[in-house]
């Protein structure tokens, strides 16, 4: 059974990475490219890389990552968790999904944003990786808690069990409160480092959202709820 998980995991990664790669190559690129053309104007340079190599750069390692988030979030977590992510079918794959994209990208983004071309961090290499490793773990808590809270609340109002799924965002803040400062130095104009940053946001987001559409699609079973197993008949 393991073995079926993986291989729904795997497929869907697959099938969420090509699509995420192909917004790379298209609407990522494209952005990136403009961003590359605004820093050698102002100085900057840098090497050529022809533009059929950058298109299977980002294809392929979008294939990579959707395979990664497939068979770790899709394939093993879904395999031991499935019984306890809230909902059911394709709620239970959105649930799961916005648990991955809050440990992986979410959280981390809250004190380290995605920078574009042409930006410098202040804080060094280890110390933002360190960060990173952090923020995940604690995205991963949150994720827990929120789905524990909801189930907590199943016989209460929607609006109660609502507030109580969003309250352990709120732990969020602690990093973002603490964090040391970061500032960047760059000739890029913060418009446009806005923009960078909602396009890689969205990219991940259209990454989670189609592994676990294709997922539900695929089917497999979700754990059956108590009053749904058939019981033999017994006699009188």
């Amino acid at each position: 059974m393991a073995t079926d998980y993986l291989e729904r995991g795997a497929v869907a990664g697959v099938a969420g990475g090509l699509v995420y790669g192909l917004f790379v190559a298209t609407v990522g690129n494209a952005f990136t490219a403009g961003l590359e053309t605004f820093e050698h104007s102002h100085g900057g340079g840098g090497p050529v890389v022809s533009e059929l190599t950058t298109t299977v750069a980002s294809i392929g390692g979008g294939v990579l990552w959707g395979l990664l988030f497939g068979i770790a979030a899709f394939g093993l977590a879904y395999f031991f968790l499935e019984p306890a992510i809230p909902g059911s079918g394709a709620t239970k794959r959105l649930a799961l999904a916005g648990a991955g994209f809050l440990t992986v990208s979410g959280a981390p983004w809250l004190v380290l944003p995605p920078q574009p071309p042409g930006v410098e961090q202040a804080l060094g290499t280890e110390t933002r990786l360190a960060w990173y490793a952090g923020l995940m773990a604690l995205g991963a808590l949150v994720a827990v808690l929120a789905g524990l809270a909801y189930q907590r609340t199943e016989h209460h109002h929607t609006a109660v069990r609502l507030g109580a799924t969003a309250l352990p965002l709120a732990l969020l803040a602690v990093p973002v409160a603490l964090a040391p400062a970061n500032p960047v130095h760059g000739d890029v104009p913060a418009a446009l480092v806005a923009a960078y940053r909602w396009t890689v946001v969205f990219g991940q987001l259209v990454l989670w959202a189609t592994i676990a559409g294709v997922h539900a699609w695929l089917g497999g079973s979700d754990v059956p709820a108590t009053d749904d197993l058939d019981y033999p008949a017994t006699a009188d």
